[in-house]
């Protein structure tokens, strides 16, 4: 009998175990399956033909739809000639920082001829989110969009919209990339500038060979679109209008906002933007046009004036005998009050579906300088005394490892990082002044990363600094986290006195925002990402010049607050070249002088 008792208990725990297995699944979503193939191809553009590594043959690349909470297995198949990795913007990946993709940082890269499957995990995004190469600059060229849509059985906080479009904007390079930036950065001279910036792949009808050649989406009077709007451009804030058209903007990073009525945005590189445009005019076409926003010194006049161009074009337009009309609300280059009232109306939705959930008991302070440099480098061609432009982060330029981070951590390797990137700046001075001490706009490379306990409540004030007059937006990435930005401001931060004004009840959550010129931005989030995750600067020539670092969030008590074990195979590391910078011994050196 108490056998019996015994078979029935063990079924019962046996069915038990299968229904909640199933049940598990449920929750976890769908899995997607995509094959990404990189090789070069040729395309032509600005009068000239070059070929570039892109995805699938297509630039932009695919467009990977999910709905939220599923799961993507996305198998890169190398067939370039140099190492790649892929980076999946704004997705957490939930203890998986296997797949998270930052070169050196993650992983290494995806050698020629072999391959890497990702498993990309989603869980609370939803929304656009994008994909990019996170090696080198090839980012450039490797990207495309990522459409989160609601789960199954939800729907959005908006009325349903009647049709949706991706709207990528990129950057043109008329050079071969690789080989511009190697040289670059083995001179130790500026990187490179672009030629002219594309949307969905196209320069459109203003730049030059390109008449005629701008994307044309189709609508019908009357009918309200969701465009997913992706900055994949490399080095440049941009306004985005569409002519005659009034917008409202819904969604930023993969979390919903409160909605903006207005005539334009301003969009920094790395962010996506969800925006609502009703067809209510006249039928006929209109530009939606794109243009730089520069927050550079005014004196500097050399960056990239192109506009770049797509056509809405109302169905049912018998003849279209006139050309598009050009968006009279695009800000132009340097307008930099609008870039900012655009900028402060962002917030969180803060709906009871959409709750925030800000951090209000900070374990963690941090204030972190972001400067532009210069460095010691005595083998650069192109330096002037040995020094060369870098950026930093607390004054330490970022170099990247012989092999991965990650893997170090996880394997326990000693000798490839150091745990002691500093809470604060090693120096505290007129951070937005014009003028500076001799010296002490030099910086030193290092490996130096941040470890933050389980479950921590960290608050980071980034400051900008006006070192070589080079204060700019800089673009804040962090990856494996959103994070709610609670106070911006310009001038030196007062901990004092700007905490009084932050914002704790809808403040934007988001994965990637801006430390605004001579100025600073305050950002909470709570550590219970279990991994390694890097945060730099998206603009690429501050990121290649070391403006960026990787947090290291230890694991929990239980195994769900663990980094999952890693995959049966990750790509093999290679030695990088060797660094072009010179260490602190020479620092010390110069500034002793």
């Amino acid at each position: 009998m108490v056998k019996m008792l015994l078979k029935y208990t063990m079924l019962e725990i046996l069915g038990i175990t299968l229904l909640a297995g199933q049940f598990f699944c449920m929750v976890q979503g769908d899995s997607h399956y995509y094959d990404f193939v990189l090789r070069e191809k040729n395309f032509t553009r600005l009068c000239s033909t070059k070929s570039m590594l892109v995805v699938n043959d297509s630039f932009p690349g695919p467009v990977i739809r999910v709905h939220k909470g599923d799961t993507a297995f996305v198998n890169v198949h190398n067939q370039g000639y140099y190492g790649v990795t892929i980076h999946w913007h704004g997705v957490k990946q939930p203890r998986n920082p296997w797949s998270d993709g930052p070169e050196y940082i993650t992983q290494c890269p995806i050698q020629p001829g072999t391959n890497f499957t990702y498993e990309v995990i989603f869980s609370d995004e939803e929304g656009t989110l994008w994909w990019h190469a996170h090696s080198d600059w090839t980012r450039a060229t490797v990207h495309g969009a990522i459409v989160v849509l609601p789960a199954i059985g939800s729907t959005y906080p908006f009325p349903e919209p009647d049709g949706d479009e991706v709207v990528v904007l990129a950057a043109w390079y008329k050079g071969n990339m690789k080989e511009l930036v190697d040289e670059a950065m083995f001179a130790g001279s500026d990187l490179p500038h672009s030629d002219a910036y594309t949307i969905n792949g196209e320069p459109g009808d203003f730049c030059d060979c390109s008449n005629g050649t701008a994307n044309r989406w189709i609508v019908d009077y009357g009918k309200t679109y969701l465009f997913r709007i992706v900055n994949g451009v490399m080095n440049a804030e941009v306004f985005f209008a569409v002519a005659q058209h009034n917008f409202t903007v819904v969604g930023m990073d993969g979390h919903y906002i409160k909605p903006i009525a207005t005539d334009y945005i301003m969009i920094s590189p790395g962010q996506t933007m969800d925006i609502l445009l009703t067809a209510n005019q006249s039928l006929g076409s209109y530009y939606m046009a794109a243009r730089q926003f520069s927050s550079e010194d005014v004196s500097v006049t050399g960056f990239d004036h192109a506009n770049v161009t797509a056509i809405l074009e109302y169905r049912g337009n018998p003849t279209s005998p006139s050309p598009p009309s050009f968006p009279s609300t695009l800000p132009m280059y340097l307008d930099f009050y609008a870039a900012l009232k655009f900028t402060k109306s962002i917030r969180s939705l803060a709906s009871q579906d959409y709750p925030v959930n800000v951090p209000l008991n900070i374990t963690t302070r941090m204030v972190v300088t972001a400067s532009m440099n210069t460095m010691i480098c005595t083998s650069c061609s192109e330096g002037v005394d040995n020094d060369i432009l870098a950026s930093s982060l607390n004054n330490i330029s970022w170099v990247n490892p012989h092999t991965d981070v990650l893997q170090a951590y996880y394997r326990n390797i000693s000798g490839v990082y150091t745990t002691d990137f500093p809470d604060f700046p090693p120096s505290f001075f007129n951070f937005t002044a014009d003028e500076f001490p001799d010296n002490i706009d030099l910086t030193v490379q290092g490996t130096k990363l941040k470890v933050l306990n389980y479950n921590e409540s960290v608050e980071i004030v980034f400051q900008g600094t006006n070192l070589l007059k080079g204060s700019v937006n800089h673009p804040m990435h962090l990856h494996g986290y959103s994070f709610y930005v609670v106070g911006t401001g310009f001038g030196i931060f007062n901990n004092k006195t700007d905490p009084e004004e932050f914002n704790l009840v809808d403040p934007p959550e988001v994965t990637t925002f801006g430390v605004p010129k001579i100025g600073w931005v305050a950002i909470r989030f709570v550590a219970k990402n279990p991994g390694v995750w890097f945060w730099h600067c998206h603009l690429d020539r501050h990121l290649s010049w070391g403006m960026n670092t990787v947090f290291i969030v230890k694991n929990g008590g239980t195994v769900e607050t663990s980094i999952r074990q890693p995959p049966a195979y990750m790509p093999s590391c290679k030695v990088p070249l060797k660094s072009w910078l010179k260490n602190e011994d020479v620092l010390d050196e110069r500034a002793s002088k």
